[in-house]
């Protein structure tokens, strides 16, 4: 677990004589360790024979979410989104490099997008990811890169720095569109995306926009510990 540790402290994947010294340990000793955590699914290298965490922590992370009985304060919160917009409301992570969902509220139109939690998507065409990638530390952008993911292009992940919110392309599901905004931790790191789904002859942007990211301050709040 200490391992873990200095392998998260570090901004990209370290050679095992760094990770020895950091941890003042024998090389042979520290090997062992590392040997371990990568056939537990922990850990892994690159191409540059780097050690790294794998995106297995990722799932970790929205489990602690939901033990931290964050999921359980956050529904109300996503509740009277809902109800203020009358459209679906959807909390993704990235979990093994893609977006996915949380946690979940309905709206009660008849006409909807159907997504369960669970479900993941595209990081280069939905809203979510778009939001994920632009705001995305070095280390967790380094990864999906080196991943292989598409990811949208350098001008859209802009947009979405600059603007607060992205939406979704289009061409994922025919017919819907997203927008998402970024909610961080008490880090300033990008945790999870927020987003509104709808038919697209429902969306209007200033009718949605302002009330998402008025909503996703306030579950940043929340992860920050503020009241």
């Amino acid at each position: 677990m200490a391992v873990l540790d200095v392998l998260a402290s570090s901004v990209r994947g370290m050679k095992l004589p760094e990770i020895a010294t950091a941890m003042e340990l024998s090389r042979p000793t520290a090997y062992q360790r590392l040997l371990t955590l990568v056939e537990a699914g922990w850990v892994e290298q690159d191409h540059e024979m780097r050690y790294r965490l794998s995106m297995h922590a990722c799932r970790l992370a929205a489990a602690a979410l939901e033990q931290a009985d964050l999921g359980t304060r956050i529904q109300p919160v996503l509740e009277m989104l809902v109800h203020r917009v009358r459209e679906t409301a959807s909390l993704a992570v990235l979990d093994r490099g893609l977006p996915c969902i949380v946690s979940r509220v309905e709206s009660e139109s008849v006409l909807r997008a159907e997504q369960k939690i669970g479900t993941t998507m595209s990081l280069e065409g939905s809203a979510s990811g778009r939001i994920l990638t632009a705001f995305a530390d070095e280390m967790t952008l380094g990864r999906l890169k080196e991943g292989g993911g598409v990811l949208s292009s350098e001008e859209l992940l802009n947009n979405a720095r600059r603007d607060g919110y992205a939406l979704s392309s289009g061409y994922t599901h025919s017919g819907v569109i997203a927008i998402a905004a970024p909610i961080f931790d008490m880090h300033g790191k990008c945790t999870s995306a927020l987003s509104l789904v709808m038919p697209e002859f429902r969306f209007d942007l200033e009718t949605f926009r302002e009330p998402l990211i008025e909503t996703a301050r306030t579950i940043t709040k929340m992860q920050q510990g503020e009241r």
